[in-house]
């Protein structure tokens, strides 16, 4: 949690600035948005990981609360999801409060969106594995509620294009999201029946027709993208590598539930 000394300490007022300096300094009582002026045009330190650590807590939780109040209230659900977030990620209690000021912040009306996404691509340069997986984290949340208001989708559209996401992986995301959701609620699959293993298909991103090498080359895909080692070495912050953990299981447990369903 170095990254979390440094933030609280101050010695982020003049490294990351931008409208995620200006939220951390919201909820955190720092000036970090003096940065601003002392960033040049890629962003600071290229790679530096407790930068790029800081601007995906900033950015996750922010943008969670503007999506689900894209819809003009947030759910239960929602909130549900966002503190379920924190406790996987076993949040201390001040990166607790923080998370929660952010979620916040990012409920406001005159949140910076764009500008807020914009400032997180370059902070990542452009790691795509890393931006998925926030990507996914924002689907995830949206899906709380299982079901995707219209003004929902809007939003995460919006929010993968600023990211340079096309809305045809944003659909698919969703598909595989939802199928490792009803996934999870039915446990291992192992006694499934029909409509876990569609389940199982959706989270792999194949359909029914494919054969067993492409379906192998969608597990390996998916569970390469989803390494918690590959996405901490690019910058995951490491109280989240629980998530990617969690998603390379439910990635293995749809790969052994469709080789089964295939023998």
């Amino acid at each position: 949690m170095a990254w979390w000394g440094k933030l609280i300490g101050g010695t982020f007022g003049f490294m990351l600035g931008g409208p995620l300096g200006a939220a951390l300094g919201a909820v955190l009582g720092h000036s970090f948005d003096k940065g601003l002026g002392q960033m040049d045009s890629g962003g600071g330190p290229s790679g530096d990981p407790e930068r790029i650590q800081a601007a995906f807590f900033a950015a996750t939780f922010s943008v969670m609360g503007h999506v689900a109040k894209s819809d003009g209230r947030v759910s239960q659900p929602e909130i549900a999801m966002a503190e379920q977030l924190m406790r996987q990620m076993r949040l201390s209690a001040g990166q607790r409060r923080a998370a929660i000021g952010l979620f916040n912040e990012g409920k406001r009306s005159d949140f910076p969106l764009d500008a807020a996404l914009e400032q997180f691509r370059r902070e990542c340069h452009r790691r795509t594995t890393l931006l998925q997986m926030f990507l996914e984290i924002q689907i995830q949340a949206a899906l709380a509620d299982d079901r995707l208001h219209a003004d929902e989708n809007r939003m995460l559209l919006r929010v993968a294009a600023d990211l340079g996401f096309s809305a045809d992986r944003v659909e698919q995301l969703i598909h595989m999201l939802s199928g490792a959701a009803r996934q999870r609620s039915a446990g291992d699959g192992r006694a499934g029946g029909p409509g876990e293993l569609a389940a199982a298909y959706e989270t792999l991103g194949v359909g029914t027709a494919a054969d067993d090498a492409e379906v192998k080359r969608a597990y390996r895909r998916l569970m390469n993208q989803h390494h918690p080692d590959k996405l901490v070495a690019k910058g995951l912050p490491e109280e989240m590598v629980k998530l990617a953990t969690e998603k390379t299981q439910q990635i293995r447990t749809a790969y052994e539930r469709i080789k089964r369903a295939r023998q």
